[in-house]
C-alpha cells in the first residue's frame, strides 16, 4: 500500500474521531470520552502525515513536536482552571500565527502559483492575523492586563470598513504580481489585518468576553480550513469546518442567552458608559440586609428545596470543592439540592460546569437556566456564589440597563435569596444590582471559599448537634 493511500486512511480515521470527540463534548457525562477521541485523531493524523514519503526533516520536525508536546503538558498540569479561559484565548493565536507563517511560506515556496492558489494563501494569511492579534488582546483582556472597557475610536465602524477595504484591494497587487512582486502587497495586508484584529477585540466590553472567546474559536477554525485550502490537506479542511461551524454556533447560543445579536457583540462595545440613571430624588437610600453564617446554616437546615447559582466568584475562589461538601452535607440532612447555570456565567463557555465536574458534583442535579427559572417560587434558599449579572432582576424592570431584555436566573423569585459576595462593588457589565436590596435578600459578605468553608463547619455542627 503506498504512502499516499495510508495518508488518506489516517486522515478519514482522524476526521471520524474528530466528530465523535464534537459529539462526545457536547454533554458533561460524555466529555472525557469526548476528549479521548480528539487526542487519538490528532495521535493518527500526526503519525500519518510524519510517516508519509514527502516528509524528511525529522531531524526538525521531532524535536518541534516533543517541545510543542512538553509546553502542552506542562501548561495542562499548572494552569488554574480560573486562567483557562486566557489559555484558551491563547492557544487560539497559536492557530492564527502558524497560519500567518504556512501561508507565507506557501507563498515563497518555489514555483509558480495559480490565481486560485493566490487566493487561498491571501485568505488565509488575512483571517490568520486577524485571529493572531485579536486573540492576543483578548487573552490580555481576561488576564487583566487590559481594562474590560471597550476602546470606542471616533469612527469606528468606518475605520474598520477603510482596513477590510483595503484588504480586499491589496489582493489585486497580490494576485497579479509576477514572481515575488506580490510580498509587499501581501505583508502591507497582513499588519492591515493584525490591526483590524486588534481594533475589532478592543472595542468589545468585558461583559462579552465569553462570546469573544468562543467567536475567535470559530475564527482559529476557518483560518485551518482556509489552510488546508491552500495546502490541498483534507483533513485541515474537515477539521477546521468542524471547529468553525460549531464555535459560530456557540456564539450564536450564548448571544441569544444574552439577548444580543453577533454583530451587537462585534460592533457594539458594551459597556462602554454607565447607562442612563433613572431618578432618584425624593427617593429613600436603599440598604442591604446581612446575614452571617450561622443564619444562613440555619436557613439552610430548614429548607427543603435549595438551588446554588454559581458565578465567577466561586472560580476566583476555588470554591467548587467546598461547595460540593456543603451539597454532600445538604443532601445528607434530606435537602433537595440543584445548581442552577447560566449560559455565559464565567469568563469561558461552560466555565461553571467544568468547574463542577472537576468538584464530582453529579452532572443530573446541574441543570440550565431555563430548565430552573420555573421552579424559583417553590425554592426555600437560593445561594448565589459570585454570581451578579446574570441573577440582576435589571434586565426585565430596567429599560434604560444595558442588560436590559438578557435572560437571567430569576432567584428573586425564592423565598430567600443569599447572595455571597466579596463586597458590594457591581459586577462585570459594571452595573448595580437591585436584587441587593430586596425584602427577601440577605447578604453574606466575604471570601467564597472562606465563607463556604465556614457552612460547611457550622452545618456539621449543628447537624452534630441536633443527632445528639
Amino acid at each position: 500500500m503506498n504512502h499516499d493511500v495510508l495518508l488518506t486512511l489516517g486522515y478519514i480515521a482522524a476526521s471520524v474521531l474528530f466528530i465523535l470527540s464534537l459529539r462526545g463534548l457536547s454533554s458533561q457525562e460524555t466529555a472525557r470520552k469526548g476528549n479521548v477521541y480528539g487526542m487519538i485523531g490528532m495521535a493518527i493524523a500526526m503519525a500519518a502525515t510524519l510517516l508519509h514519503g514527502a516528509v524528511s526533516f525529522y531531524a526538525f520536525l521531532i524535536p518541534a513536536a516533543a517541545a510543542g508536546a512538553v509546553v502542552g503538558a506542562f501548561l495542562a498540569v499548572r494552569v488554574a482552571m480560573t486562567a483557562m479561559p486566557e489559555l484558551v484565548a491563547l492557544l487560539h493565536s497559536f492557530v492564527g500565527a502558524a497560519a500567518v507563517l504556512v501561508g507565507m511560506a506557501s507563498y515563497l515556496g518555489a514555483g509558480e502559483h495559480d490565481a486560485v492558489h493566490l487566493v487561498e494563501v491571501y485568505i488565509d494569511i488575512f483571517i490568520g492575523a486577524i485571529t493572531f492579534t485579536g486573540s492576543i488582546i483578548a487573552f490580555l483582556k481576561l488576564r487583566g492586563t487590559l481594562g474590560g472597557r471597550p476602546l470606542l475610536l471616533p469612527a469606528r465602524h468606518l475605520l474598520n470598513l477603510a482596513m477590510l477595504v483595503g484588504s480586499i484591494a491589496l489582493a489585486v497587487p497580490f494576485v497579479g504580481g509576477e514572481g515575488d512582486a506580490g510580498l509587499v502587497p501581501m505583508l502591507v495586508m497582513t499588519g492591515i489585518a493584525g490591526l483590524l484584529g486588534i481594533h475589532m477585540v478592543m472595542a468589545i466590553g468585558g461583559a462579552d468576553m465569553p462570546v469573544v472567546v468562543s467567536l475567535l474559536n470559530s475564527y482559529s477554525g476557518w483560518t485551518a480550513a482556509a489552510a488546508g485550502f491552500m495546502l490541498g490537506n483534507d483533513l485541515l479542511i474537515v477539521t477546521g469546518a468542524l471547529v468553525g461551524s460549531s464555535g459560530a454556533i456557540l456564539s450564536v447560543i450564548m448571544c441569544r442567552a444574552m439577548n444580543r445579536s453577533i454583530w451587537n457583540v462585534v460592533f457594539s462595545g458594551f459597556g462602554a458608559a454607565p447607562p442612563k440613571k433613572k431618578s432618584t430624588e425624593g427617593e429613600p437610600q436603599l440598604e442591604v440586609q446581612e446575614i452571617d453564617v450561622v443564619g444562613t446554616v440555619s436557613e439552610l437546615m430548614a429548607a427543603k428545596e435549595v438551588i446554588i447559582v454559581p458565578g465567577y466568584g466561586m472560580a476566583v475562589a476555588r470554591a467548587q470543592h467546598a461547595v460540593r461538601d456543603l451539597t454532600n452535607l445538604l443532601r445528607e440532612n434530606g435537602t433537595n439540592v440543584r445548581f442552577g447555570i447560566h449560559p455565559v456565567a464565567g469568563r469561558l463557555p461552560g466555565h461553571m460546569n467544568v468547574l463542577l465536574a472537576e468538584a464530582n458534583i453529579p452532572y443530573d442535579i446541574v441543570l440550565e437556566m431555563d430548565e430552573l427559572n420555573d421552579d424559583f417560587p417553590e425554592t426555600d434558599v437560593v445561594l448565589v456564589i459570585g454570581a451578579n449579572d446574570i441573577v440582576n432582576p435589571a434586565a426585565q424592570t430596567d429599560e434604560t440597563s444595558t442588560i436590559y431584555g438578557m435572560p437571567v436566573l430569576e432567584v428573586w423569585n425564592a423565598k430567600r435569596t443569599v447572595m455571597m459576595k466579596r463586597g458590594r462593588a457591581a459586577g462585570y457589565a459594571g452595573i448595580d444590582n437591585p436584587l441587593f436590596y430586596l425584602e427577601n435578600t440577605r447578604m453574606l459578605f466575604g471570601d467564597a471559599k472562606a465563607t463556604v468553608d465556614g457552612l460547611v463547619t457550622e452545618l456539621r455542627q449543628q447537624t452534630q448537634a441536633e443527632a445528639a
